[in-house]
């Protein structure tokens, strides 16, 4: 089971995190700095893969990183997880970001937030990979998209109405409006 998914940059910096098991935020913040300590020093060319840290459970759980440009992306596993798929669900990741955002870049994650955390969960929910299909999340994505869309529509048609309304020309629509004459009015009117 996936513990926490966290993205920094190179100098600590956390652009995501998401943790699938509640730790208070003080402690959050430990365990992203104490993973960013472990996973900066190591060299590039080393493996993916290392024990977790004290923080996130020892060595009963792994942490598996990648490092792409200036972004550290690390999932928080426990040992029934495979270190290749957690590998391979980094790269779905961050090629379905990459598709979504067109060369994805740390400022992205950053004034995209929602949609970065809306990605993730179309991959992994409560700890547990749900889809590692790019195609199929994709096409999750666009219809997501679609409804966005939709609602923006719906939400501007108050202002469009209150426009319209200014630009009818009420007060001389009111001097136009016939109204019968009074005094016949009542003369109809039987007691």
């Amino acid at each position: 089971m996936i513990k926490a998914i966290l993205v920094f940059n190179n100098h600590g910096k956390p652009r995501l995190s998401k943790f699938y098991q509640y730790y208070n935020e003080e402690i959050q913040q430990q365990i992203i700095k104490e993973t960013f300590q472990l996973v900066s020093k190591r060299d590039d060319n080393v493996c993916n893969f290392l024990e977790g840290g004290s923080l996130i459970g020892g060595s009963d759980y792994k942490l598996i990183y990648r490092h792409y440009a200036t972004l550290y992306f690390v999932f928080c596993v426990d040992s029934s997880e495979s270190e290749l798929g957690i590998l391979d669900l980094i790269q779905v990741f961050v090629e379905t970001l990459d598709k979504c955002f067109e060369n994805v870049c740390e400022l992205d994650l950053i004034f995209h937030v929602d949609k970065v955390h809306y990605i993730l969960n179309e991959l992994v929910m409560g700890g547990m990979v749900l889809e590692t299909n790019m195609t199929e999340i994709i096409t999750r994505i666009d219809d997501q998209n679609k409804l966005e869309k939709q609602e923006a529509g719906l939400a501007a048609a108050p202002a469009r109405a209150v426009s319209a309304v200014k630009n009818m020309n009420l007060p001389q629509q009111i001097k136009d409006i016939k109204l019968p004459d009074l005094p016949a009015a009542i003369k109809d009117l039987k007691f």
